[in-house]
């Protein structure tokens, strides 16, 4: 078990000999992830790389705070996801966390800006200060102008960039990013990368599952699974 030192403190993400064992409906047993550990430092961008299958996607759920390890250790912001309770982990994902998906996500009855201050709703930011914010977030993604219009409005390119707003609106440590080019045009997915590694420049952590050789290449580095593990 990891314990919270203040070196811990200092990573955004520790992972330590996590492993995650799901059961099918037939009753075995599939192990996604084995001791797999991984550390992230606040400001760097790293690219998840290998084959469908190979725990990518386990791996960053563990990190969201979405689902827990069987075994090892799991600890964003120095906390061990293992160790809270419902409430603590939903705080912990609220606050800590920023997730950028492959399909946006975006919820298609609500304007671009009401989806990109939705943490900020959820963390029971004033009003004032939520439009302040989401005004700030959709400038920096060059996409001010559109604050009124609905997700259906949106190009594929102007939809991932309202989802990376609404991913860091809220400040988080860690930004996970599951395919976040993978629908996309290869102008619109180099613009989105540009904005995912000014990001990580900027001082945040990001942590991008990616296929793209072209998205790995602007990491500063790349960590590659296969069946489950680092290698």
């Amino acid at each position: 078990m990891i314990a919270v030192t203040e070196a811990t403190e200092r990573l955004a993400v520790v992972v330590s000999a996590a492993t995650k064992i799901y059961s099918t409906p037939g009753g075995e047993s599939v192990r996604a992830l084995d001791a797999v550990s991984l550390e992230i430092r606040s400001g760097e961008m790293v690219a998840l790389a290998g084959p469908s299958g190979c725990g990518k996607s386990t791996l960053l759920n563990l990190i969201g705070c979405i689902d827990l390890p069987t075994s090892g250790t799991v600890a964003v912001g120095g906390r061990v996801t293992s160790l809270l309770d419902d409430d603590a982990l939903t705080i912990l994902r609220r606050d800590a966390i920023g997730m950028v998906f492959q399909f946006f996500n975006l919820l298609p009855a609500m304007t671009v800006a009401e989806n990109v201050g939705l943490p900020l709703v959820l963390q029971r930011c004033p009003r004032s200060e939520r439009e302040r914010r989401v005004a700030a977030a959709l400038g920096a993604v060059d996409i001010a102008d559109k604050a009124t219009a609905y997700p259906a409005a949106l190009s594929g390119g102007q939809m991932q960039r309202a989802a990376v707003a609404r991913a860091t609106v809220h400040h988080p440590q860690i930004l996970l990013a599951d395919e976040p080019t993978g629908n996309l045009d290869s102008h619109s997915g180099a613009a989105v990368l540009r904005l995912l590694r000014d990001i990580a420049d900027s001082g945040q952590a990001v942590l991008m599952a990616t296929h793209a050789a072209e998205a790995a290449a602007i990491c500063d580095r790349v960590v590659r699974m296969q069946d489950g593990r680092i290698v």
